[in-house]
């Protein structure tokens, strides 16, 4: 899948495509509005990937001191651009 097909799926009914992994997923969901469901589908995994989404989700929801923990957990500098950047950016990464 192409970034550009990933963000075509943000806006279609059909549901989160198939083949994403569940970072993916969870970045989808994100865009979609639904912080609940993109967090619960990461926040019980344990590896490094699933850290730095989970950081991420925490600067959405505005918890810092959270986002610091969970990027620290992903060996990941505090990401300090937009919400909207560090999105793009992970996805980019992702696909």
């Amino acid at each position: 899948m192409t970034y550009s097909e990933f963000i075509s799926s943000i806006g279609n009914r059909d549901g989160v495509p198939d083949k994403l992994n569940v970072h993916l997923q969870a970045l989808w969901y994100d865009a979609k509005g639904d912080w609940k469901i993109a967090h619960d589908l990461i926040d019980h995994l344990e590896d490094v990937t699933s850290a730095h989404v989970h950081a991420y989700l925490h600067r959405v929801e505005g918890d810092l001191w959270n986002a610091r923990y969970w990027y620290n957990q992903a060996k990941q500098p505090e990401y300090k651009g937009s919400l909207k950047e560090e999105w793009e950016q992970l996805v980019k990464m992702l696909l």
